[in-house]
């Protein structure tokens, strides 16, 4: 296979072009042909005119690139290598959806031809691509793996918004399910990744270290946000104590804060769910999403609790919050945890009215039905910085006095303000 790949006998598709799959296609197609397919016809017009609808890619990288965009999964038979990079989400009750995974595997099964090759990036449960995953395309093809076609995993490790850490210079864990494909998928990621490849013993084995990535974050994410919730009722400042203790070598560095996104908010309900099948019960992981899970609720009581000290009429107080995308200086709103801060003030009939100079206004209706402001107002009771992105780093009190009414507060999630305001009632995590 690799070998008909960079003699361009076969081409490569990518399924599902996102945050992921849209990098993926790009990098591939500077070096060989590639199909990229979406199921929605606007976005693949987009990317036929060098636009990424995600806006994560600047025009520029679509150029001296041998790819085809389409909406039309029969146009994927003519390919040969078929990567899948489709969303895996969860649901409203943090169970795994497998949806869009089960529909682009119905749709590579039914072009899915004779020595075919099919590679996962999707995070998933270990077993997933094994179980849940081959078994559709050796329903709809009609062939068998390892006798037909060969399957891979090689998760995803891409940062939005970071320019340091790109696709390239991350190395690449890959996996098959035989010998020969696993050294097959590791050539032909080779093509792309400058960092090298990590070739795992088993898909399980790749599966799983995905995930334990992400988990192990979110555990660690956990225990700085109960830390700060005691230090809160202790009289401490978080970060100070954070600052102390980091002068020791061997003192991980994590941070208290909101845990949204599509990674790591998500990963650990797919751990937890693959567990509950076994009959496992994951007490550390369960209780760190917990912890992460209640802190949009827990700042935004804060926030209330101190517009209450400054005698505010909570009913018609007004409330700023700045940033609303899950991490800073990226345009991704899914699973946004400052979604909850909003839900929980107007549950206080607070009223609230959110910028970001990154999100997109529709997005944010859609997503949240919330209206995103084009510019910040005046008079607010407290004003909450969410996202500590690049534009509200190097904010002064001065500012934030000029759009606050008298008694003002300030809520700096991030702690990026500390030390800096004399005047504002000031509390961060």
């Amino acid at each position: 296979m690799y070998e008909k790949i960079i003699h361009k006998q076969s081409k490569i598709s990518v399924i599902g072009l996102g945050y992921v799959g849209l990098p993926i296609a790009l990098e591939f197609a500077k070096h060989v042909p590639v199909i990229g397919f979406d199921i929605r016809p606007d976005r693949v017009e987009l990317m036929r005119n060098k636009i990424d609808p995600s806006c994560e890619i600047e025009s520029s990288a679509f150029e001296s690139c041998d790819i085809f965009f389409t909406a039309d999964f029969t146009d994927l038979k003519k390919a040969n290598f078929h990567i899948v990079a489709v969303p895996t989400p969860i649901d409203e009750h943090n169970q795994p959806d497998l949806i869009p995974l089960i529909k682009a595997c119905e749709s590579v099964g039914k072009v899915l031809k004779k020595d075919d090759y099919v590679v996962f990036e999707s995070t998933v449960y270990p077993g997933c691509t094994e179980e849940d995953c081959v078994p559709i395309l050796e329903k709809l093809s009609g062939l068998k793996l390892n006798v037909d076609f060969k399957a891979g995993f090689s998760p995803e490790r891409i940062n939005p918004g970071d320019k340091v850490h790109t696709l390239t210079s991350i190395t690449k864990v890959v996996s098959g399910s035989d010998a020969e494909s696993l050294e097959n998928i590791a050539k032909v990621y080779e093509l792309i990744i400058k960092a090298g490849v990590h070739r795992a013993s088993s898909i399980k084995v790749a599966e799983a270290a995905k995930i334990i990535e992400n988990t192990q974050r979110d555990v660690n994410i956990a225990l700085m946000n109960e830390l700060s919730i005691l230090f809160n009722r202790l009289g401490i400042n978080t970060y100070e104590v954070l600052e102390a203790a980091g002068t020791k070598w061997n003192f991980l560095k994590f941070f208290p804060g909101l845990v949204g996104g599509h990674c790591i908010g998500v990963d650990p309900y797919y751990l937890v769910h693959k567990a509950r099948e076994i009959g496992f019960h994951t007490q550390v992981i369960t209780a760190g999403r917990f912890v992460n899970d209640s802190m949009g609720g827990y700042v935004a009581k804060q926030t209330v609790k101190r517009m209450i000290a400054q005698d505010k009429n909570i009913r018609t107080s007004r409330v700023l919050v700045m940033g609303i995308t899950f991490k800073e200086n990226v345009s991704d709103i899914r699973n946004s945890k400052v979604a909850d801060i909003i839900k929980e003030l107007k549950s206080y009939m607070v009223n609230v009215e959110v910028v970001d100079p990154y999100a997109q206004a529709e997005q944010v209706m859609h997503e949240y039905g919330l209206e995103l402001k084009d510019k910040i107002g005046g008079d607010y009771d407290a004003v909450i910085v969410a996202v500590s992105h690049n534009e509200y780093i190097h904010l002064t009190e001065e500012y934030f006095k000029s759009i606050s009414a008298d008694c003002g507060v300030l809520i700096d999630v991030k702690g990026i303000y500390r030390n800096k305001i004399k005047d504002l009632v000031y509390w961060s995590l």
